[in-house]
């Protein structure tokens, strides 16, 4: 439900109208399940052993994460070095390399520019690592609930305040302070504030009369549909309508949706999407010298392509990778 809409749009000449044109809304879906997930593994090995420790928390991330999106970032460089002939994009993702290999993207890659930007899609994964090498120390420093709840609280609020310029008079529109401080991902906040909700039992009791239900999930899903498909409808609440699906799954695993989130097929997209999301734009770019001009055709080739990749991917490259991460996420670091 996070990568299709993403390759969807991806594949499109050109922004669509209606809920055809709302692909981009997928990477907010994903933020929102990275919130909520990351958070409540993080609580839950501060309840097990008393703390959290950044070292095997980086270690696990960085195995996961880094082999494949450098290897992939590597094959962009031959690609545009070997193949694209000297053009304003060549110069661009030259100049902005250093940018995409240190995951700041999304504060420092100039977008607003008259040509496709080769790499693009990384400012998601760069928002990212943001979270990743911010929250676990806040998490740790919060021996209650107290300051991390206030701290993301704080970092939700001020992310929509800069949203509908509120900081004009000091962070001005464009501004490096402004692009970084609307890098905050509105979905990772609520999934993580919800993550702590879920956590204790006060809490949870309260949510999971909500959520707890067969029918939350397909109500959540339904809501979501509805907002996504209503042109005025406020990103804030479509942002807390992904947020409660997430956690509608996870409180119970018998949700209303789990004929198809446990069909295989799905479970396996999901395994692999992390490599789908870093080869569906070249799949695109194949696609269309196949299909030129057929945007369904496209979708379809591309989205078979990059599982495809993907598949092998983490096969064969990833999972050596997985398995270290695995060897040493109960080590002492």
């Amino acid at each position: 439900m996070s990568i299709l809409p993403v390759i969807w749009h991806h594949s499109t000449p050109r922004p669509l109208e209606g809920i055809l044109g709302r692909g981009p809304l997928g990477v907010d879906l994903f933020f929102a399940i990275s919130g909520l997930l990351i958070t409540t593994l993080l609580l839950r090995e501060q309840e097990k052993t008393g703390r959290v420790s950044l070292g095997r928390f980086y270690l696990r991330r960085s195995l996961r994460i880094f082999p494949l999106y450098y290897a992939v970032l590597i094959l962009y460089v031959l690609r545009t070095w070997l193949l694209v002939a000297d053009s304003p994009s060549r110069t661009h993702f030259f100049h902005s390399l250093v940018f995409y290999g240190t995951y700041t993207s999304n504060w420092l890659v100039d977008f607003a520019v008259p040509f496709p930007v080769i790499f693009a899609f990384a400012w998601s994964l760069a928002t990212e690592e943001q979270f990743y090498l911010v929250w676990p120390s806040v998490l740790r420093l919060g021996r209650t609930w107290h300051l991390p709840v206030l701290f993301m609280s704080t970092l939700l609020v001020v992310d929509t305040a800069a949203e509908y310029g509120m900081f004009g008079s000091f962070l001005p529109m464009g501004g490096l302070g402004h692009r970084m401080v609307t890098s905050i991902a509105t979905p990772i906040c609520m999934g993580s504030l919800l993550a702590y909700g879920l956590h204790f039992p006060k809490p949870f009791r309260a949510l999971s009369a909500v959520l707890g239900h067969r029918w939350s999930a397909p109500v959540a899903l339904a809501v979501l549909l509805v907002l996504v498909g209503y042109e005025r409808a406020p990103l804030a609440a479509i942002h807390a309508s992904m947020t409660l699906l997430a956690g509608a799954v996870c409180v119970r695993r018998d949700h209303g949706l789990s004929l198809f989130t446990d069909l295989r097929a799905v479970r396996h997209v999901g395994q692999v999407s992390y490599g789908i999301y870093l080869i569906h734009v070249s799949a695109i770019t194949a696609a269309k010298q196949i299909l030129p001009g057929n945007t369904l055709g496209i979708f379809a080739i591309a989205t078979a392509g990059s599982v495809a990749v993907a598949s092998l991917s983490f096969r064969y490259f990833e999972r050596p990778f997985l398995k270290l991460k695995d060897r040493f996420a109960g080590q002492r670091i």
